[in-house]
């Protein structure tokens, strides 16, 4: 089976282009919003719609600016060195989870700050509303061609286009590689967008201390990543980056599996939910 060739661009209205990329990162945002809407009206949730609203805009400024500087730093230093304004063409895809993570974080904490609320009680808030986006980013790679899978002679295989695999590899002539590998984006899509919601939407329904269920997403997230990255590819020009296994997006999700691990601690927690703001 080949990967089905979707165009990524859904209309083009002269110089400006509409990218499915870019929708699904609105849906996603779109989503978040609605799911806030909805924790905030439970009863004494401590939480209105328009801090929900205002609270999601710090988040949106804070993905995209740190997913794409991120995604230059860790993935495409080289391309951002020799095209510096190649960081702002966002739409081609390419953004960094971990890096729009740490600029969420930021966004967040700035925004902690001006309502007077703590730190934690913010990221446990938004933790449960952000997995449904993140599969849907995952989608918007899938529609993109991006994120190759590593080799499988499996039924789940698929024949990638030689375009989504330059630079991987040498060996692929013509319209497709003659070789069959894994959907990865769609892995991940699940993964990282189903199963972590469900299971962090699920943790948070009851009352928890604070920080545990930022602990929750961020040991989640990091396990799944560090399972589903053993059936992508690791990226052009980065290859193993250490102990001939280990990928950059799993060196990047072992910080969050520690500190999630930290933060469900009950010891732990209490200590590190003293930083308020």
């Amino acid at each position: 089976m080949n990967y089905p060739i979707i165009d990524p661009e859904i209309v083009s209205l002269g110089f400006v282009s509409i990218r499915w990329y870019g929708v699904m990162y609105l849906v996603g945002f779109l989503l978040c919003y609605l799911l806030g809407g909805y924790r905030a009206r439970i009863p004494k949730s401590g939480w209105t719609k328009e801090e929900v609203y205002d609270m999601v805009f710090y988040g949106v400024v804070g993905t995209i600016a740190g997913g794409r500087i991120g995604f230059a730093v860790f993935y495409g230093f080289d391309s951002l060195v020799n095209d510096p304004l190649w960081i702002f063409k966002v739409w081609l895809g390419g953004m960094s989870f971990h890096g729009g993570l740490l600029g969420v974080l930021v966004a967040l904490w700035l925004f902690a700050r001006k309502t007077n609320k703590p730190f934690f009680d913010v990221t446990d808030f938004i933790a449960p509303l952000v997995p449904l986006g993140l599969g849907l980013g995952r989608i918007g790679n899938f529609i993109n061609a991006e994120l190759p899978g590593r080799l499988t002679d499996t039924p789940f295989g698929v024949y990638f286009p030689c375009d989504a695999v330059f630079g991987l590899t040498t060996t692929c002539i013509g319209s497709w590689e003659q070789v069959t590998r894994h959907v990865s984006s769609l892995y991940q899509a699940f993964g990282e967008g189903i199963v972590l919601f469900g299971l962090v939407w699920l943790f948070s329904g009851r009352k928890r201390n604070l920080g545990m269920v930022s602990g929750m997403f961020l040991l989640g997230y990091g396990v799944i990543r560090l399972f589903t990255e053993q059936f992508r590819q690791p990226d052009p020009g980065l290859d193993f980056v250490a102990f001939g296994w280990l990928t950059m997006g799993q060196l990047l999700s072992l910080p969050m599996v520690i500190l999630g691990i930290c933060l469900l601690i009950p010891r732990t927690n209490g200590f590190i939910v003293e930083i308020r703001k």
